[in-house]
């Protein structure tokens, strides 16, 4: 039975997706032209592949079926394709990130200019969110995770400082009204901006002294979505907000001029820096493998 490509890889980018806006969106396509692939796929094939209501898009056993099968062949002649770029003087192609939010703030701005100016072939696209999820499904080439949420059966390289802190400060102004803690139990009676990750989860403050480890559950007016939040959890505690619980080097600007002002720095919890992660396969993009090697290049 012939089928045209074209319709096949319609099928998969859905199937992937989960969806057609998300698979338009990745694939640079629209969710009608999407539609009609599958659709025409489908009458061609003689059987249906997805079950479509007006809220989701799930793959029948059928498709389920097609799927197992093809997915590794696809992605073996996706690679393929990929591999011949290696052949070019230059490297091009798209590279697809997903990375936190902190990562993108503090890691990636003295890696990608250099990156971008060296293989100007290459179109990069980078994702940053603060919710964990599944990279690879979402149509992404390599993440940015910390060791608590890398994904099994990775290849981990590392990327940015190996090593980073956790850093509490305020306004001298705020200080100078509520006072100045020395233990993490004090900050119970302060005013604390707080972050919230997309998934519901508002976590504890961490402290580390001399062997000594304390989690709080801090309380304040203010909660923010970690990632897109945080610049006005910043703009707050400057203001004189409360007392703001951050990545050192988000807040090393502020510390610096003196508009905040460090709280407790000999309980700052110190921490591993993150990893640039991606799939474990023989045949990786070229546009992926141009920025292994420079990450590797550039150390940490």
């Amino acid at each position: 039975m012939k089928l045209d490509i074209t319709l096949l890889h319609a099928v998969v980018a859905v199937a992937k997706a989960g969806g057609f806006r998300e698979a338009a969106r990745v694939t640079g396509s629209n969710p009608s032209r999407l539609s009609d692939a599958v659709r025409r796929a489908e009458q061609q094939l003689g059987v249906r592949l997805f079950h479509r209501t007006t809220r989701t898009v799930a793959l029948t056993e059928v498709g389920r079926s097609l799927m197992e099968r093809l997915l590794p062949a696809m992605n073996e002649v996706e690679s393929a394709l990929d591999d011949i770029n290696r052949f070019r003087e230059t490297p091009a192609g798209t590279l697809r990130l997903n990375v936190p939010v902190s990562a993108s703030r503090l890691i990636l701005p003295t890696l990608v200019p250099a990156f971008l100016g060296r293989y100007p072939d290459i179109q990069l696209e980078v994702v940053a969110e603060s919710n964990v999820q599944d990279v690879f499904r979402d149509g992404c080439d390599a993440g940015i995770r910390y060791d608590e949420t890398l994904e099994q059966d990775v290849i981990a390289l590392p990327i940015g400082p190996r090593q980073q802190r956790f850093a509490l400060a305020a306004s001298p102004a705020y200080l100078d009204q509520a006072g100045r803690p020395t233990h993490p139990h004090e900050l119970i009676k302060h005013r604390c901006i707080r972050g919230r990750f997309a998934s519901g989860v508002v976590p504890e403050w961490e402290f580390e002294k001399e062997g000594e480890r304390l989690k709080v559950k801090p309380a304040g007016q203010l909660l923010v979505s970690i990632g897109s939040g945080m610049d006005l959890a910043v703009d707050t505690a400057v203001a004189g907000g409360g007392i703001i619980y951050l990545f050192e080097e988000w807040l090393k600007p502020l510390l610096e001029s003196g508009k905040l002002e460090p709280v407790m720095q000999p309980w700052w919890l110190t921490f591993p820096g993150p990893w640039l992660y991606y799939p474990d396969r023989r045949l990786i993009p070229a546009p992926l493998r141009a920025f292994i090697d420079f990450v590797r290049e550039n150390g940490s």
